[in-house]
């Protein structure tokens, strides 16, 4: 299921082509809009969310609402080209555009990078493409994934674990075996605008945090964790180095705009805990089926899955664009400068789980696919059904 998305920050919009997507997956454009919409929210967004009302329009590979076997190609519209027009269209005046050239770089952003890499004389063609405005191709893609695993009766979500020095306890994860607590878990998460899993309480000093640091011109990074119901056992693969699919989910989301860090359930912790207080024991359930105690591995075991849910940490950056600038240089003139101010959040790290979930379904998704096949969701859903009987997975807990 390989994709590749086009379009820039503010030009007219995001294009997403998706590939190897299996025939028979029911699939409309509320099902992808649903999680656009999620990735819009968020406490301590900037003024662009409020202009954007993202929704896709599928345009191929989708016909009376199942995929076709086909590519699948769609677009989502960036309300803000209006704006930009005389600068952004692809037929823009070059005089106009000169006019409002970007040259100061900000730090900890592409846009020195890509006036090195692409011998750039106006910093906006780094900005506009390394935007994370990006990630609207990406989570649509990761919609179209999400209705292939749902087929399997695999579900994934996210909640901001972390916002700058706020942390939340997690040592203790609800029961994702049954409907009902899964539910009101990620219904908790999704009914506040910090997408956390605490209390009101929790919220209201998050959105103070925030407001303390929007007044200072600063801004805010922090962790995200991705999660899974419990995955089938036999995903990915130890034999070779590129098959392992920790591996394909660290690079995966490694690749998200401002992500730093990535671990595998508790592998942060690996360094300072025993080997018997970090690997999760195995115990016998009294009818041939096999069970762990706990979760350290967050689902995955020498690259491969091991039945448990999956568990991924990731680690947001602070956005690069600061109200109160940092220093830097003016390209043209050589001197000491304070950085390019562009619109921005305080802080994304809300939408960032959002993102991270579309990375994590579409690996997945691959994952699936190279196990069961790849043609029709009745053939993948057979080898599917075939793989657990065999393996006869117990039921699991995340913890």
């Amino acid at each position: 299921m390989r994709f590749l998305t086009a379009g820039e920050s503010h030009g007219p919009q995001l294009t997403l082509i998706i590939d190897d997507v299996p025939a028979g997956i029911p699939l409309t454009a509320a099902d992808i809009n649903q999680d656009l919409q999620r990735r819009q929210v968020g406490y301590g967004r900037g003024g662009r969310m409020q202009i954007e009302t993202d929704a896709a329009t599928i345009t191929s590979g989708v016909r009376c609402g199942k995929t076709t076997g086909g590519p699948i190609a769609l677009t989502i519209p960036n309300k803000d080209f209006a704006k930009w027009t005389d600068i952004m269209a692809p037929d823009a005046d070059p005089d106009k555009a000169r006019d409002k050239r970007f040259i100061r770089p900000r730090p900890g952003h592409a846009d020195l990078a890509g006036y090195y890499k692409y011998d750039l004389d106006d910093l906006r063609d780094a900005l506009e493409r390394a935007s994370a405005r990006e990630t609207a191709a990406r989570v649509a893609a990761g919609g179209i994934a999400k209705a292939l695993l749902n087929g399997l009766g695999i579900q994934v979500a996210s909640h901001v674990t972390a916002l700058g020095p706020w942390q939340l306890d997690i040592t203790q994860h609800p029961n994702p075996n049954t409907q009902a607590t899964w539910d009101a878990w990620t219904n908790t998460i999704e009914g506040n605008d910090c997408r956390i899993a605490g209390t009101q309480a929790d919220v209201d000093s998050l959105h103070a945090l925030i407001d303390t640091v929007r007044t200072e011109g600063n801004t805010l990074g922090g962790t995200v964790e991705v999660m899974t119901t419990p995955l089938p056992p036999g995903l990915g693969s130890y034999a070779q180095w590129d098959r392992k699919l920790d591996g394909q989910l660290a690079q995966a989301v490694m690749s998200v705009q401002a992500v730093k860090a990535v671990a595998i359930g508790r592998g942060d912790d690996g360094a300072t805990l025993s080997g018997k207080d970090f690997h999760d024991p195995i115990v016998p359930t009294g009818n041939g089926q096999l069970a762990r105690t706990r979760n350290h591995a967050g689902g995955l075991e020498a690259g491969v899955t091991n039945g448990m849910p999956l568990l991924l940490t990731a680690t947001m950056k602070p956005i690069a664009t600061l109200r109160t600038a940092l220093p830097s240089v003016n390209l043209d003139t050589g001197e000491a400068e304070a950085a390019h101010f562009e619109r921005a959040d305080v802080t994304a790290v809300p939408a960032c789980g959002v993102v991270c979930e579309a990375m994590v379904a579409l690996t997945l998704a691959r994952a699936v696919m190279d196990t069961f096949g790849r043609d029709t969701l009745g053939d993948i859903q057979a080898a599917h059904a075939h793989h657990l009987a065999r393996c006869q997975p117990a039921p699991t807990g995340w913890n």
